[in-house]
């Protein structure tokens, strides 16, 4: 990342940033969000990103799928929670209130990076999404529809630890993949590979 900054303000384009992408598997915890931390392996490593990004003023780059939260925990973890359409408080941390599993995921983030980084860091979404196919009763155009949906609609909102916060997020995604192999991982577009629509969502 250093060298591609170097190059990129070699060039005069250093108004680029540079970044990384993270996935939850980095996290030794994240429930409740205020106890996410990054495993002891990964500590130091994300020191040194964080402290770059926070020093030039990058953003860190997550995935965050609360499908796959809800598909490997259901008898736990309530529908509604994660596909973002709950009224009700699902989960209480402190004096911050939890309604939907994105917020979670987001702020657990947010947590961590501050246990190893001194400086702010913004974290920017860059997937999430459900896939319409693959796994049964979990994975139906519907339940796709709903979450993507309402990940739009939510994204200017802020979560609980940053209210007011806009989290940019970037919706997985815009095709389905037939070169995948078979399964979830092929069903996440919004659209087939012949452009035919899986089901709309309104930007």
């Amino acid at each position: 990342m250093g060298n591609l900054n170097a190059a990129l303000q070699s060039f005069n384009l250093g108004n680029i940033p540079v970044s990384t992408s993270v996935g939850f598997a980095l996290l030794a915890s994240s429930y409740p969000p205020s106890s996410g931390e990054f495993k002891g392996d990964y500590q130091g490593m994300m020191q040194q990103i964080s402290g770059f990004l926070s020093s030039h003023g990058f953003p860190l780059l997550l995935t965050a799928y609360p499908y796959f939260g809800y598909a490997s925990d259901p008898s736990h973890i309530k529908l509604s929670y994660a596909l973002m359409n709950s009224t009700e408080t699902e989960v209480v941390d402190g004096s911050l209130s939890y309604t939907n599993m994105f917020d979670a995921m987001v702020d657990s983030v947010y947590w961590a990076l501050e246990k190893v980084c001194v400086g702010g860091v913004d974290v920017v979404v860059v997937e999430s999404g459900w896939p319409s196919n693959g796994n049964g009763e979990y994975t139906t155009p519907s339940l796709a529809q709903t979450d993507n949906q309402n990940l739009v609609r939510h994204a200017n909102s802020g979560t609980p630890k940053k209210p007011g916060k806009s989290v940019e997020t970037y919706v997985f995604a815009l095709f389905n993949e037939n070169q995948k192999a078979p399964g979830v991982e092929q069903n996440f577009g919004l659209f087939n590979p012949d452009m035919s629509e899986v089901y709309y969502i309104d930007f």
